[in-house]
């Protein structure tokens, strides 16, 4: 079966679970102290996590998320709006309609020209499904998956049998009129990339490259430079709690003749393992998630890549802490790192994600938050233990990541994961869209701070958005 139109799914959705689009007015409220106006963008019983969240630059009203769900068994949750995030559509993709029966990571990015690229997971086969939109994620179009390549000359024998025994955590990104995808695939971090012309004409993406030196590297991330040049950023190893490196590759002319780079460079050592278990985030645990924002402005932080990861400042002390570097020399060398959170507990912070704002320059950086969890009570503790609670935050940074400013709360309650019964507690990533000096976080909240959870307060988890003004902080 397929789905022609959002509005079909919609309608379906209707019939059966009673899905609606509703307005801020009933979906979100002012909380004062500077919190942003809060929306429960997905409404949907049982638990929604991992959201994606991607703005439409030719259209900066137009916001679409996706994001997991735990029921049922095949599909994602998709909310889309067409006036910046005040009301959303809503429906279940993947549920065997022409996206197949997804599972779960989906990613999304924006082209220059409006155009939306996705990839996600299926929930049977090692392949990664890949897909557009042209009219702002009302439909998607599937092209051919990614699957294990055949023979290539750059996967060996021995890397093939390697490949493609499980795919995880795929990213999409768009810029200088290339897409590119890269995602764990076994083992090793596999990259490929093609023209948003030949994806938009449905052809298959080239097989895939290994990306040199990224055995047993996982959590990755990728991003485009100014002249088509491609990073990716990936964390060795995949398990344990102790030690995990971050390393970079870059291809230095993307769709070009040249491959990606056969040494890898190393960042930093974070001391969170790829299974790192911390207090607010106890089953399925954290790793650094790296992510990477490359100025693409012709500003004067043109050519400067960003990473930002997660650091324990003592190995399995809990106390971890956001970081931000940036090279200016596509990632051969990196500046000292910037600790982005600004309080002063030694409680956890996690799952960072980070957007650069095309129309500026300026930097957004969100996250995971514990700092309010003193076990005292009050408004961040919900269950008289502490730095077992988490709220959302962010910072700005407007002179090329050298400084942030003040830390903002970003959501308006305080969410406890355990309580959510969800499995992966608030999943493996956030997700941030920053564009015209706003910026569009995408977490997962339990705290029901709107009164529109249908599973009510600190159970399931919905999945919340806001919109965060620069001008503001």
């Amino acid at each position: 079966m397929s789905r022609g139109t959002l509005a079909g799914g919609l309608i379906a959705a209707l019939a059966t679970v009673g899905l609606v689009t509703s307005s801020a007015a009933a979906s979100g409220k002012p909380t004062g102290s500077g919190i942003p106006t809060n929306v429960d963008a997905s409404q949907w019983h049982h638990n929604e996590s991992e959201g994606a969240i991607a703005v439409n630059p030719t259209n900066p009203n137009n916001i679409v998320i996706v994001t997991n769900v735990d029921f049922p068994a095949a599909g994602m949750f998709e909310g889309v709006s067409f006036d910046s995030g005040k009301t959303w559509s809503r429906a279940l993709i993947g549920n065997g309609d022409n996206l197949g029966d997804a599972c779960c990571d989906p990613t999304l990015s924006f082209d220059s020209s409006g155009n939306l690229f996705m990839a996600y997971l299926l929930n049977v086969g090692a392949t990664v499904p890949v897909a557009y939109s042209t009219d702002g994620g009302v439909t998607f179009t599937r092209i051919p998956d990614i699957a294990k390549p055949a023979g290539s000359a750059s996967v060996t024998a021995n890397e093939r049998k390697g490949l493609f025994r499980f795919t995880d955590q795929p990213t999409i990104t768009t810029g200088h009129g290339e897409v590119w995808v890269v995602f764990n695939a076994g083992g090793p971090i596999v990259a490929t990339g093609t023209s948003t012309a030949d994806f938009l004409a449905k052809k298959p993406l080239p097989p895939v490259v290994v990306v040199p030196g990224t055995n047993n590297c996982t959590y990755g991330d990728v991003a485009i430079g100014p002249t088509g040049a491609v990073m990716n950023v990936c964390t060795l190893t995949e398990s344990g709690q102790g030690g995990g490196k971050l390393f970079v590759n870059v291809d230095p002319d993307g769709l070009g003749p040249q491959p990606f780079g056969s040494s890898r460079t190393f960042v930093v050592d974070t001391h969170v393992g790829g299974f790192d278990f911390i207090p607010p985030q106890p089953d399925r645990s954290i790793d650094a998630e790296p992510g990477l924002a490359w100025d693409r402005t012709g500003g004067p932080h043109n050519g400067r890549v960003y990473l930002v990861y997660t650091f324990e400042v003592q190995n399995e002390s809990d106390n971890t802490d956001i970081f931000v570097r940036y090279s200016d020399d596509q990632g051969v060398t990196w500046s000292a790192p910037v600790r982005v959170n600004d309080d002063a507990t030694k409680n956890s912070q996690f799952l960072p994600k980070i957007s650069l704002d095309p129309t500026t320059g300026n930097l957004a950086v969100v996250w995971y938050d514990s700092r309010n969890d003193l076990g005292l009570g009050g408004t961040g503790d919900t269950d008289g233990v502490p730095n077992t609670d988490a709220q959302f935050w962010g910072a700005f940074s407007t002179d090329g990541g050298q400084t942030f400013t003040k830390n903002f709360q970003i959501s308006a309650g305080t969410s406890n994961s355990r309580d959510a019964m969800n499995g992966i507690d608030y999943g493996d990533y956030t997700g941030l869209s920053f564009y015209g000096g706003i910026a569009h976080p995408v977490w997962a909240d339990n705290s029901n701070s709107t009164g529109t959870n249908p599973d009510g307060t600190l159970h399931q988890l919905d999945d919340y958005t806001a919109a965060v003004s620069i001008a503001g902080r």
